[in-house]
């Protein structure tokens, strides 16, 4: 069925601009045509029509780096909900994603196998959620950061069983296998730069892996994390706090195949609420994680010279960092990176489209591409934090309102 979206400025995701009294006409889900209203194309006698009050239109963003099945306890309990809870949890917060404005996500590790059943509930109308890329428990070696027997890791040794790891996981069903390359500065057995893998076993789980048409998607904070995990073919690296201009050479060398998410709102929010989890500032710092958001932000800084794709996401699903909050990573692209909004747009829509590249255009909004749009009510390119109030946005995907 035909419907037409009228009256509405529109930031197609492709360009700057902002077309002033245009519309977006649709066809069972999918745009006909998103332009202005005076190079409109015949509008069917049928259609329906829906006026949009003049407010400012933009692709639905994507989190691709989403942990739908975290229940916003203390990052020091990830994993450990029991999967009938979680799962629940997972329902609800796949409504709280569309509500926020997203209406795609890439799955960066679930808790058992979750989000594969939640994908599939969510494409076969049984509930609410984004368009999502599913992944299962993330896969790491003996040691490393997620070994730590619970619901979110899976853990194996050497390149054979870690390629039975990954086979495993596609008879599950998933469409991307998370890996961690390396840990975090506040565990004192895999700290950022210590790799967990050989090169033969990243190799070994990115081929077996992409044979199957799978992606691969990693944890790599330090420079030797990322670039063991660029020079395997990796295709989502999150972090990448710590770059060298070797790290940088390779990233830009796969910058039409590679995508990074700085993912920076876990190291934020602990050195702003770290006193919450019982941890005192000063230890925070000690820690390493202000030396940290630092030196990410030189990293993007050099990316962004770089031409290297960068996206929105990041670890949300925590006490510190809860779901319904993942807009707040735009204004981090803002205020600390030094984005323009328009930039920092971009990376929400149409890189994190392009990363799903199962669906044509997704993250735009042209003729061919999937109606998944937001409307705004302020304007998002003269204050970001816009996106980050839910009463702002009336979100639709494949031309249906789905905001509660």
């Amino acid at each position: 069925m035909a419907h037409l979206f009228k009256n509405l400025q529109l930031f197609n995701g492709i360009s700057d601009d902002v077309i002033a009294n245009s519309i977006i006409l649709t066809e069972n889900g999918t745009i006909t045509y998103a332009g202005s209203a005076a190079e409109s194309p015949q509008i069917p006698v049928n259609a329906e029509i829906t006026d949009l009050d003049n407010q400012f239109v933009m692709p639905g963003m994507v989190e691709t780096h989403a942990h739908l099945s975290f229940s916003d306890a203390s990052p020091f309990a990830i994993g450990q909900t029991p999967v009938e809870s979680a799962t629940i949890t997972a329902v609800k917060n796949a409504q709280k994603m569309v509500n926020a404005g997203f209406t795609s996500a890439v799955s960066f590790g679930s808790t058992y196998a979750i989000d594969v059943a939640l994908r599939d509930a969510i494409n076969s109308g049984q509930i609410v959620g984004p368009r999502l890329m599913a992944a299962g428990r993330d896969l790491g070696a003996t040691a490393s950061n997620v070994d730590s027997n619970s619901g979110l890791s899976q853990i194996a040794d050497g390149p054979w069983a870690l390629r039975q790891a990954v086979r495993q996981q596609r008879k599950q069903r998933v469409d991307v296998v998370k890996i961690f390359i390396d840990g975090e500065a506040i565990n004192p057995t895999c700290p950022p730069g210590e790799l967990s893998f050989a090169n033969e076993e990243v190799n070994a789980i990115v081929d077996e892996a992409h044979r199957r048409n799978l992606k691969v998607a990693c944890h790599a904070r330090s420079a030797a994390a990322v670039k063991q995990a660029v020079l395997a073919n990796v295709d989502f690296v999150g972090h990448a706090n710590y770059l060298d201009n070797e790290a940088i050479d390779l990233l830009a060398a796969k910058r039409d195949s590679i995508f990074v998410g700085p993912a920076i709102a876990w190291e934020v929010q602990y050195l702003a609420q770290c006193e919450t989890l019982g941890i005192p500032k000063a230890v925070a710092i000690k820690q390493g994680y202000e030396a940290e958001v630092e030196a990410t932000i030189e990293s993007v800084a050099k990316m962004r010279a770089a031409d290297i794709k960068l996206v929105v996401g990041g670890d949300y699903g925590i006490s510190i960092a809860p779901h319904g909050t993942y807009a707040k990573d735009l204004e981090y692209f803002v205020e600390l990176f030094g984005m323009s909004e328009i930039e920092a747009i971009h990376c929400a829509t149409r890189n994190g489209g392009e990363m799903m590249s199962a669906y044509r255009d997704l993250g735009t909004l042209v003729a061919g591409a999937p109606a998944d749009f937001i409307a705004v009510s302020e304007n998002p390119l003269s204050d970001i934090t816009v996106l980050q109030h839910h009463d702002n946005l009336t979100v639709f995907k494949a031309g249906n309102k789905v905001s509660e």
